[in-house]
């Protein structure tokens, strides 16, 4: 099953523990936001497809985020988080 990871990255705070919990695929950029490495952006936010293996990580980092920017869906739409 495939997962969409989307990122309300204007609302970030720079917190850091999505990076710090999932280095694969968060970054810390260079104006003090995270990254969602290799998304592209969609709207107002940035967007990338993960495979059920990198699900776990990327959970973990959701559930981190302090001012909860992070969001996952399945691939048949409904929100886990």
């Amino acid at each position: 099953m495939k997962y969409t990871v989307w990122q309300e990255r204007e609302k970030c705070i720079g917190c850091g523990a999505c990076a710090s919990v999932c280095d694969k695929f968060w970054e810390m950029d260079s104006d003090g936001k995270s990254k969602l490495k290799g998304s592209k952006k969609k709207g107002e936010n940035f967007e990338l497809i993960i495979d059920e293996k990198d699900l776990s990580c990327n959970k973990e980092a959701a559930e981190k985020c302090p001012v909860n920017i992070i969001h996952i869906k399945d691939e048949k739409g409904k929100k886990l988080i």
